[in-house]
């Protein structure tokens, strides 16, 4: 895959895994003119669904927690704007891949090694029309040039998700997906996850106003080492289910996997309060969310007493208008006095007039 991190914006061009190059979500690109963009849904990305071309302007997209890759193909870059949608029936949403932190700087520095070398395939076909040219002539050259535009074009994105793709599948033991755990563990690895989105998309967490660089660090790593200890717990139950045979079991044999029972418990229990811990977080960062609001509130409240006490001022400014007001008025009872004057004395003047002969 194209080289990407997990952040809040996805580059214009290349294929990502979801959960493990980018988050699941709503995101929005400036200006998706002519591009496209492709989601791989279903088991292992079985079932793309894309959209091409795109119309000009903004355009958005809905990255599915359950989605397995996005493609895309794009002139600007898709900025996160909003975590993804949980389930309308209210189920709870299945949880997404899970990656080693390391995995994703890893495998991006293996892809730019190679980028350098891509250019080879461009450049070897262009020196061999330019060789070709003395005896097959000009038209020989200029389409081995198109060609080398279209490979130049076309080869490095594709190359470079192929490599990406299969240096990944030799790190399988890097990454967990949902496959890897029974019920239990996926209903726990989605309260992880809840508990991380919670912070993570918290304004407090947007705004800085949370250790934003070590909830970056952190909480990554907390959800790939709990992830590990619930895929080893589910492995473990599948075992014991095995070795139970779903009938009823002789005593010895019961009291042989008793012990193996107690220490699976005490995994969980450990396990279930450190994910406990992340939702204490999760939940004080949705109080410190509603706090904020509250400030917010109070600051608008604040601003607008601020213009009542300028409606305050101005009424005092009104009262002591009055005097200059009230002479104003008298003015203009004297101005119409006198124009009433002016009009009756017009009248008799022109009473005093000979009439037309």
């Amino acid at each position: 895959m194209t080289s990407g991190a997990w952040n809040d914006s996805i580059p214009g061009i290349g294929t990502f895994f979801v959960g493990i190059d980018v988050a699941p979500g709503r995101y929005r690109c400036d200006d998706g003119k002519g591009g496209w963009w492709v989601r791989f849904t279903g088991p292992g990305g079985g079932d793309p669904v894309g959209s091409w071309p795109l119309p000009p302007g903004p355009t958005e997209i809905e990255i599915a927690q359950t989605d397995f890759a996005f493609e895309t193909h794009v002139s600007t870059y898709w900025r996160r704007i909003a975590p993804p949608r949980a389930p309308e029936d209210g189920s709870p949403a299945e949880p997404r891949p899970v990656a080693d932190p390391a995995l994703r700087a890893e495998l991006d520095t293996i892809v730019a090694r190679r980028r350098p070398l891509l250019w080879l395939a461009p450049l070897t076909v262009l020196g061999l029309g330019l060789l070709g040219s003395p005896l097959l002539g000009s038209l020989w050259l200029i389409g081995l040039g198109m060609l080398a535009v279209l490979v130049a074009l076309g080869t490095p994105s594709v190359s470079l998700d192929l490599r990406r793709a299969r240096e990944l599948e030799r790190r399988r033991d890097r990454y967990l997906t949902p496959q890897d755990f029974d019920d239990e563990g996926r209903a726990m690895l989605g309260r992880v996850q809840a508990a991380i989105d919670a912070v993570r998309d918290s304004e407090v967490n947007r705004e800085g106003l949370l250790d934003s660089v070590d909830n970056a660090v952190t909480l990554p790593r907390q959800e790939w080492e709990i992830a590990q200890v619930l895929a080893r717990q589910s492995k473990l139950r599948a075992e014991q289910e095995e070795l139970a045979g779903g009938g009823t079991l002789l005593p010895e044999v019961e009291a042989a996997l008793a012990p193996l029972r107690e220490k699976l418990a005490i995994s969980v229990a450990a396990v279930t309060r450190r994910v406990e811990a992340l939702e204490r977080y999760a939940a004080r960062a949705r109080s410190a969310d509603e706090v904020l609001r509250a400030q917010r509130h109070l600051e608008s409240i604040a601003e607008k007493a601020r213009q009542y006490d300028e409606l305050i001022a101005d009424t005092v400014r009104d009262d002591l208008a009055l005097p200059a007001i009230e002479r104003l008025t008298e003015q203009s009872d004297e101005l119409v006095r006198t124009l009433r004057e002016r009009l009756a004395k017009a009248a008799e003047a022109g009473g005093e007039l000979p009439p037309p002969p």
